[in-house]
Formats: C-alpha cells, sequence, structure tokens
C-alpha cells in the first residue's frame, strides 16, 4: 500500500528525480529550454499546488534542463473556468482544472455529477474515471480544448455542503438556502433537489463573497476550506454526504505538446504515472487532515449514515435521465457511467 507524503517530503522531493534510466534526458547543448506555464486558482498551501510544484520540479530535472517550468498560483493568471480558453489560445502550456470548470465548453464533463455516483466509495469512482468513462472524456478534451490529457486524474476529494449561520443536521435543513457551487448544471440541480438555490462563484472571490452573506453556504471539500481558512469567513457547520468526488484533469496544450520530442513526451507521461498513485493517497490524507482542522477551527460535521445516503440516492436516481439532459451529458456516457458503477 503506497502511503501518504507529508508536505515536507513533497516539498523536499521536488528535488528528487526518478531514478529509472529510461526516464533521464541529456541537456540540449545550448538550445534555449522549452517554457511550460501552469496555471492553478488555489492558493500556494492547497495540496494541489504541492502536488503540482513536485511534479514541475521533477520535469525540470528529469529533462536536464530542456523544459523549464513556472507555476502560477491563486488564480494570479486565470481561474480555473478559464484555464480550458487559456489553453485554446496558448495563454498557458498547463492546467489541471476540475472537471466542474470543464462542463461549458464540454457538458460531458459533468458525468461525475450523475445520481449512480452519489455517495459512493473511492474505489468504485476511480473505477470509472481511470475506465472508459474517463477516456471518452479525454477524447473530447483534445478534440474540443487542444489539450493533450497526460494521465489519470488527481482526486481533489469528496464534496459536502457548508454553512455559514445554519446547522446542518439533515438534508431538510438545506431547504431555501442559497448555496454556492463551482460550474456545472450538475451541482446546481442536486441543489435545487435539495430545496436550496444555487450559485456559481469562482473560488478567489469566496471568502469576501461569504463574509458579506452573499451566499448561506458552498460545496466544496474539506481540504479547500481549510486551506482557505473558511472559518474567517463564517463557515460553522457541514453536512458531509460525500455527494461527489472532484477531481483535477491534468492536461498539456496540444501544440506544446507535440513539439515536444518523443523522448520528452515519454517523460512527461511517465513521471506523472509513475507518482499518482502517491499524489492520490497524498490527497486523500490531506483531506483527512483538514477534516480535523475544520473540526479544531469550530466547524460542526454532520454525516449520514449508509442507509440515508443509499436512499436519498435512490430517490435521486428516478431523475438521471433528466439530469443527463440537462447536463447534455452524451447517452454514451451515461451508459458507460452506469456499466462502470454497477
Amino acid at each position: 500500500m503506497t502511503r501518504p507524503w507529508s508536505r515536507r517530503q513533497f516539498a523536499a522531493s521536488a528535488l528528487t528525480v526518478v531514478a529509472a534510466p529510461a526516464l533521464r534526458v541529456a541537456a540540449a547543448g545550448a538550445d534555449e529550454p522549452m517554457l511550460l506555464r501552469c496555471s492553478l486558482e488555489t492558493p500556494p498551501s492547497h495540496t494541489r499546488n504541492v502536488v503540482m510544484r513536485d511534479y514541475l520540479g521533477r520535469v525540470e530535472q528529469a529533462s536536464g534542463g530542456r523544459i523549464r517550468t513556472q507555476l502560477f498560483e491563486s488564480g494570479q493568471l486565470f481561474p480555473d473556468l478559464q484555464v480550458g480558453k487559456a489553453l485554446l489560445q496558448g495563454q498557458i502550456e498547463m492546467g489541471m482544472p476540475g472537471t466542474f470548470s470543464l462542463t461549458g465548453v464540454i457538458p460531458d464533463a459533468d458525468f461525475i455529477q450523475l445520481p449512480v455516483l452519489y455517495g459512493r466509495p473511492i474505489d468504485m469512482l476511480h473505477a470509472v474515471i481511470d475506465g472508459k468513462s474517463g477516456k471518452l472524456l479525454g477524447d473530447q478534451i483534445e478534440a474540443r480544448l487542444n489539450a493533450h490529457v497526460l494521465g489519470p486524474w488527481l482526486d481533489l476529494g469528496f464534496f459536502n455542503w457548508y454553512s455559514t449561520s445554519k446547522p446542518l443536521n439533515s438534508y431538510d435543513d438545506l431547504k431555501g438556502m442559497k448555496i454556492r457551487n463551482n460550474g456545472g448544471a450538475g451541482q446546481a440541480w442536486r441543489t435545487q433537489f435539495m430545496g436550496a438555490i444555487p450559485n456559481t462563484t469562482p473560488l478567489p472571490n469566496v471568502p469576501l463573497a461569504l463574509s458579506q452573506g452573499t451566499f448561506d453556504g458552498l460545496i466544496t471539500s474539506h481540504e479547500t476550506v481549510a486551506s482557505g481558512q473558511f472559518w474567517e469567513s463564517g463557515i460553522r457547520h457541514a453536512l458531509e454526504d460525500h455527494q461527489f468526488v472532484g477531481e483535477y484533469v491534468p492536461m498539456v496544450r496540444l501544440a506544446f505538446w507535440q513539439k515536444l520530442p518523443a523522448e520528452l513526451q515519454t517523460l512527461l507521461a511517465e513521471l506523472w504515472r509513475a507518482n499518482i498513485a502517491t499524489y492520490r493517497a497524498s490527497m486523500a490524507s490531506a483531506q483527512a487532515r483538514a477534516r480535523e482542522t475544520a473540526q479544531a477551527h469550530g466547524i460542526t460535521i454532520v454525516t449520514p449514515n449508509a442507509e440515508e445516503l443509499a436512499a436519498k440516492r435512490e430517490a435521486m436516481m428516478k431523475f438521471q435521465d433528466n439530469v443527463a439532459m440537462l447536463s447534455r451529458i452524451s447517452p454514451e456516457l451515461v451508459a458507460a457511467v452506469a456499466n462502470e458503477a454497477s
């Protein structure tokens, strides 16, 4: 079993190169290095950023100086909602947006929101996203965004409900609340299904909006709450239903990818695949630590039991075809998800 890395181990490992000789590439003499700019909207303390710093450090060293990397954090360049467009227009070479940030261009990216996946365990969700369903979406990303998917997706972690002043002891407590989500028709539908009012706000604007009462709560993960210190913006309660797992898709601008010699393409892909299991384990560990941190800062967490989750999933399944139609998810992808989730 792969052991999660601590943040300190991640930072230290950024200077470490995978030892496999096949991944080592000699420097190209006096040639100028190729610049790989990566944009993330999350702050430097977020584990996604820690993962990306580690990966980019490995790329620089293993490429023998042929690739130089730059990481832009906290939405310095683009919020995740604009990363797809930035890749398409050549303003960056790499991004790792959430699937929820891609739905405006690729509706099928919302398949994680299908009711059949509500409250499912992570192993089953990995079987879906690493299988045919994930490949179908990867093909669309390449066709529509001119971006190459580097490899398996990175778990952000499970998303839950959070609120400021109103305790969340049951699903009924969500009724009438204005809830922020990070995009996509699926999250908006689920919010309405619970009797709440959906709102979409970019992550960098969330703390101020919470403080000003623009919305009453949000759908996000423990790690995002902790890294953003959302308790300082008023978050006090959580209903931990694991409604879906957030997934980041590592992608490289296709024009940049195609300029790389074959050995550098192999290097980038193999470095990612060689470390994805550890990266995922570290993200899960970060979510567990973040949960404890949230509780330590006064956030009360209520967790529905397995029977409640199953009952809510069954109730939502009656509307799965409607959700797919509303989200414009293709019948082919709905069928692939249903088959892999069985």
